[in-house]
């Protein structure tokens, strides 16, 4: 089979962030880690800030003691410096509403781009903060029991949990929305 080559795929993540952000979300210090996985609290340490690359077998250990599987955690992975470009698509004026998404892949940021009118009806609320950028055309916002009208280049910034809809008010118009993606534990660090 081709193991080799998910090798290669594990050695260019960086675990180290999702094992943090999963010991955080258990709340569970480093000493009770290296307890349940007979590792070392300094190595794990090393884990945590990428300095060190731990072999499938300590990544197994850490994945228990954890309560998860080492698939999990590399699945939850940063790719290391990875870069990806996402082309724009020729507008088709006869083309229904739609949604794209702008980043690919499991990210800690997440970006769609909305072109054309927009489910009025329907109501949003963001686990963590957002963004919202009309490129082209105009919005109409609804957050907080306020209207707000934004037109083209203008922005509008929403706090993680703000309940808001929103509906287009001309035809053919783009939004871009770019949040924090929603397993990012970004609310709990506001109380700190």
């Amino acid at each position: 089979m081709g193991d080799h080559k998910d090798d290669h795929k594990e050695q260019s993540l960086r675990v180290g962030a999702a094992v943090r952000r999963r010991r955080r979300a258990l709340e569970l210090t480093l000493a009770v880690v290296a307890e349940r996985s007979g590792l070392s609290v300094p190595f794990l340490s090393q884990v945590e800030n990428d300095r060190a690359r731990p072999s499938r077998t300590s990544l197994e250990k850490v994945a228990d003691a954890l309560r998860t599987t080492a698939v999990e955690l590399l699945a939850a992975a940063d790719p290391a410096c990875s870069v990806d470009v996402v082309r724009g698509e020729a507008p088709d004026p006869a083309a229904e509403p739609r949604v794209r998404s702008l980043v690919r892949g499991h990210h800690q940021m997440h970006a769609s781009e909305f072109t054309g009118d927009h489910d009025a009806g329907r109501e949003f609320q963001y686990r963590n903060d957002q963004l919202m950028y009309v490129a082209d055309g105009a919005v109409e916002i609804e957050a907080e029991g306020r209207a707000y009208r934004l037109g083209r280049g203008d922005t509008l910034y929403l706090t993680g949990g703000v309940r808001h809809r929103w509906r287009a008010t001309v035809s053919d118009t783009r939004v871009v929305v770019v949040a924090v993606a929603e397993h990012i534990e970004a609310v709990r660090d506001r109380s700190r």
